[in-house]
């Protein structure tokens, strides 16, 4: 089912709002919202997507996340999607937003953190298997496993906004092997 968007412009004003699917074949900018979910023990929550998802079936993910429906805000919309795929109810925190061009079209990108005190219950048609990792074996599994178009990018943006100033990126911890 196709789902209502705004359409924005460079800038992230609101210009329009279009049917999702439209945009995306258009490639007019539009708005997603992500988060990246840690347990009480910072591990990450990486996820394999079900074949039934329209985009990036059987890949695997570091974030939960969809597109900001009109009116909403995106922590709003990471906060729905969030109780959507994984059955959970908590607050988002905002880490920073860009202008994705990565994956099917170009968006921006609103990534969120959310710290998951409690057992996850996905969404059956949209995750098919879950599991917490730690960053450095989050590496190793990114290496080895097909994830989706921007879930790399995603990641360094994420690393990169909470932690200021020199770090080891998926890259140069490859470089040190």
């Amino acid at each position: 089912m196709d789902e209502w968007v705004e359409q924005v412009d460079e800038q992230d004003q609101v210009s329009a709002v279009v049917l999702r699917g439209e945009a995306v074949r258009r490639g007019w900018l539009h708005r997603v919202a992500v988060t990246l979910c840690r347990d009480p023990d910072g591990r990450i929550l990486v996820h394999r997507r079900s074949g039934r998802v329209s985009r990036f079936p059987h890949h695997y993910e570091v974030v939960v996340g969809g597109a900001v429906a009109v009116g909403e805000s995106y922590e709003g919309a990471a906060v729905r999607e969030l109780a959507e795929e994984l059955g959970v109810r908590v607050s988002v925190r905002h880490v920073t937003k860009f202008l994705n061009r990565s994956g099917l079209s170009p968006h921006w990108l609103g990534i969120h953190e959310a710290v998951i005190p409690v057992e996850v219950r996905p969404d059956g048609d949209e995750v098919v298997w879950h599991d917490w990792l730690t960053e450095s074996e989050l590496f190793v599994f990114m290496e080895r496993h097909p994830f989706t178009p921007d879930s790399g990018e995603v990641l360094d943006r994420y690393r990169a906004a909470i932690r200021p100033g020199p770090q080891v990126t998926r890259s140069t911890a490859q470089e040190d092997r």
